[in-house]
């Protein structure tokens, strides 16, 4: 679905923002980028959707060229983002009018609109929201309003830019099932954010350092390396560093990455 290949970016001219990136993000993958500040996570996630064009390497997105000028149209219909702050991405009162904005720029038949509409809030767990105002929504609700305005234009490919770094918990467990159901229906999701625990639910990781990929794997592979996630100024998962802190004390436990697991390892232990 994705395919980058030697992708450096610069804002200035001068400090590179990314500098040489390869990286394939395969058609059906939850794909997760952790990286610090200045890591260079967002700006690649900007080039996913021809928000920025490299300059030098190529990104091909379902196999089109983001940097061909005539294929921006295609590369967004194909490739849909959700940023970081709700309130800069919702432009109507109504939430069924801010879902239905993309689809009717895109110029779908209203018979359609509204179906897509119910389709994109079903899936983001609102419905029954349709004639609420946007701007008394909590931010979770803002954030999944839209991730439904994006839905209803039918990508194949999410890209959210640290989407839930505004959101209280509720919120964030709100966006990832949300997400979950839609990578279980097929699509492609591409989840920029500095949560362990959202990375640890991905099939694969990578972190960015000084942008480049500096470590890529599975969550096992990648998100258990605390000595090389702390030079990095990122932490182990909460379970585990629960796992570890057990063994510490004697449990023969496994550290797991994901809280159910680390759940179940506990229990089997004191079964």
């Amino acid at each position: 679905m994705i395919e980058c290949r030697g992708v450096s970016f610069s804002y200035d001219g001068a400090v590179p923002a990314l500098d040489g990136v390869d990286l394939n993000i395969e058609d059906g993958e939850f794909f997760c980028i952790l990286g610090g500040n200045g890591s260079g996570k967002s700006t690649f996630a900007k080039h996913l959707n021809a928000l920025l064009q490299p300059d030098a390497g190529t990104v091909r997105i379902d196999g089109m060229d983001a940097s061909d000028p005539e294929l921006v149209y295609d590369i967004r219909s194909t490739a849909g983002m959700v940023f970081q702050n709700p309130d800069d991405q919702l432009v109507a009162t109504l939430v069924e009018d801010d879902v239905a904005f993309g689809p009717e720029n895109l110029g779908v038949p209203s018979a359609q609109i509204a179906q897509r509409v119910r389709e994109a809030l079903k899936g983001v767990g609102l419905v029954g929201f349709e004639r609420h105002e946007t701007h008394a929504l909590s931010g979770g609700q803002k954030q999944r309003v839209a991730l439904a305005g994006v839905l209803a234009m039918e990508p194949r490919a999410l890209i959210l830019d640290e989407a839930s770094s505004m959101l209280d918990p509720r919120g964030r467990k709100g966006l990832m099932k949300a997400c979950h159901v839609l990578h279980e229906r097929g699509m492609t999701i591409v989840m920029i954010t500095h949560f362990m625990e959202e990375a640890a639910e991905a099939d694969r990781v990578a972190v960015f350092r000084a942008g480049h990929v500096a470590m890529l794997g599975t969550p096992e592979e990648i998100l258990t390396r605390a000595d090389e996630l702390a030079q990095l100024n990122l932490d182990m998962p909460a379970s585990c560093c629960l796992g570890r802190a057990l063994r510490a004390k004697g449990v023969p436990v496994c550290a797991q990455v994901r809280e159910a697991d680390m759940v179940a390892e506990i229990a089997r232990v004191y079964a």
